[in-house]
């Protein structure tokens, strides 16, 4: 076949009828998915898209439920007193059986060191002097020169007819890091009388001796040779010093002291 008058053969005008009919299909595709890129997604796929963000939150929820049975937290904040469970141990809830070798109900105990009392046995013919709200001195056999103001707060509902006594617990109002569950304590009940006298008249100190910090006030006094806090209610002051509530009136009181001297600092007394 001559190509000089422009004839061609058979087989290449297919090819290029086939080129241009797919090419056309191609064009028509892509105008149609332009034009539903433009009217946007479907109901139908709305939904199923939605339908997997619901899928996804409930599976992301029942994974952070799984990250959150992992870890343990308080019931108050507190103090760990005791660690009831070792690594390898079940635990379980606590009214699982407590028989040996069975999963253990806690893992640690905690206390609110903050929130003490005392638990008293008043002899019965001492019991009618007492009365609710009663004020006291707390002292302890580990630390017998720390004193603590304390409050008759509950009185056991019955006697100890055994013992002849009435259970009483005395709240510790300034209870510091001293304290610790089950000391052996002492409680000194002050009359009404006795605890108005104190009230009014408090304790004179040095104003150099009365510290600040964060609201609370305190001044430093000695024992066994150590600084130790002793928190106070200013009630007035006067030419000759403060007059202070939360002092016995028998301690030695740290005056004129530098900043650098803190509760817990070695004291040496001067010569």
């Amino acid at each position: 076949m001559r190509t000089q008058a422009g004839v061609l053969a058979r087989q290449q005008l297919d090819d290029a009828q086939a080129h241009y009919e797919a090419d056309a299909q191609k064009v028509a595709s892509l105008s149609q998915a332009y034009a539903l890129t433009k009217l946007g997604p479907r109901q139908e796929e709305i939904q199923r898209a939605q339908g997997n963000l619901i899928q996804a939150e409930g599976q992301l929820a029942y994974a952070e439920s799984q990250l959150a049975a992992t870890k343990i937290r308080a019931p108050v904040t507190g103090t760990i007193l005791e660690r009831t469970a070792e690594k390898g141990e079940l635990v379980t809830s606590t009214f699982a059986s407590s028989a040996a070798g069975g999963p253990l109900g806690s893992v640690v105990s905690v206390a609110d060191l903050t929130d003490l009392q005392v638990e008293l046995d008043i002899a019965q013919d001492e019991f009618a002097r007492l009365h609710p709200n009663q004020r006291g001195v707390v002292t302890t056999d580990t630390y017998p020169d720390r004193k603590y103001n304390g409050v008759l707060t509950e009185v056991a509902p019955e006697a100890n007819r055994q013992k002849a006594t009435v259970q009483v617990k005395v709240q510790i109002q300034n209870a510091d890091s001293y304290l610790r569950p089950d000391m052996n304590a002492t409680v000194q009940f002050i009359s009404d009388a006795l605890a108005s006298t104190e009230a009014a008249s408090g304790v004179l100190v040095p104003a150099n001796a009365l510290r600040g910090d964060k609201g609370r006030r305190y001044v430093l006094v000695t024992y066994q040779g150590y600084a130790i806090a002793r928190e106070v209610r200013v009630i007035k002051t006067r030419s000759d010093g403060i007059v202070v509530d939360g002092l016995t009136g028998g301690e030695d009181v740290i005056i004129g002291a530098p900043p650098t001297v803190k509760e817990g600092s070695r004291i040496k007394p001067k010569q």
